[in-house]
């Protein structure tokens, strides 16, 4: 069997709808970030969730580090915070991604985006090798839901999307 072609892969994955989200994650004083749709509840008792975070992102060797990360869900308004973290914004030299942002710190020391949906903080339950990402396991520590009426933001077409009920 030939490989499949990556713009073909690309071509079909696009029409996959998937929530957007932040993890995040903190060793001393280096925070790291990145913006992910590939992100999924493994179970619910006990409290897993598994990520997928590319090996080139700058996040990942900060995430690896701490064995411990949040995720962070976003609201439809909040598009310039996944371009923010998934580098579609350029960054002054030194310019600290998480800076004006509203943040606390989580019972794991990963930091908390405050104004998002809510989150999801984990420890690292075990990190499997997928050739160009990390596919990491979290171990659920805290949740909390920021929002009482949220709409989260939807990746769908290579667009940024809202939700709309069907009746």
């Amino acid at each position: 069997m030939s490989p499949v072609d990556p713009q073909a892969m690309r071509n079909t994955l696009r029409f996959w709808a998937s929530g957007v989200s932040i993890v995040t994650a903190q060793v001393d004083e280096r925070r790291g970030g990145v913006t992910v749709s590939a992100f999924s509840s493994l179970s619910i008792d006990p409290a897993q969730i598994v990520v997928c975070v590319s090996k080139e992102a700058s996040a990942a060797p900060v995430l690896l580090e701490a064995r411990a990360f949040a995720v962070n869900i976003l609201n439809d308004q909040q598009a310039h915070l996944s371009d923010l973290f998934g580098g579609r914004v350029k960054l002054e030299e030194g310019e600290d991604r998480f800076n004006r942002l509203a943040i606390k710190t989580g019972v794991t020391g990963a930091p908390i985006l405050t104004d998002t949906i809510g989150y999801l903080d984990c420890t690292i339950a075990a990190v499997h090798d997928g050739i160009t990402h990390w596919i990491i396991v979290g171990a659920v520590q805290a949740t909390e839901i920021h929002e009482t009426t949220p709409s989260p933001l939807i990746y769908f077409n290579r667009g940024y999307r809202t939700l709309t009920t069907i009746e």
